[in-house]
């Protein structure tokens, strides 16, 4: 399943198509447990393989290029720390590429979302660790945030 990773723009389009899929339904899933439990399950499913998602409840893929900033050690959010190693790689694991390197270069193959890499994100809520993101993007939840957090 990690081969998806290899084509950002195919994944933004899936992105593209499953909003316009679930939104119909947006006020049956907000309101049914039974639906929410089926996205939290579908998200383990898919998105843990594919993107080694961390459950947080407020996927970013789309803004990030198809990476999840969460597999990041500090959990970065909104770009790299300071410390990204003159290869690219990441302060804290020496091994491997900083996230944020690769979501800017993927960014780049994203032709609807990948300019959102400049989008400054608001921090991230634990308390929707663990919920469906795409619940809590359709019932408001994750916009509630950005607009509390940037008024």
């Amino acid at each position: 399943m990690r081969m998806f990773r290899l084509h950002p723009a195919l994944l933004e389009l899936i992105y593209k198509g499953t909003v316009a899929f679930l939104s119909p339904g947006k006020s049956l899933i907000v309101r049914s447990r039974i639906i929410n439990r089926g996205l939290i399950l579908a998200e383990h499913l898919f998105k843990k393989p594919v993107f080694d998602c961390q459950m947080c409840g407020q996927c970013v893929l789309h803004n990030t290029g198809m990476i999840c900033p969460m597999t990041c050690p500090k959990s970065l959010r909104n770009g790299p720390c300071g410390g990204v190693r003159t290869n690219g790689n990441c302060e804290v694991k020496p091994e491997m590429t900083c996230v944020w390197v690769t979501a800017w270069e993927r960014s780049k193959q994203m032709p609807i979302y990948g300019p959102n890499i400049n989008v400054i994100m608001a921090p991230l809520d634990r308390r929707l660790q663990d919920t469906s993101a795409w619940a809590n993007q359709l019932s408001g939840r994750t916009e509630i945030i950005q607009d509390e957090w940037s008024s």
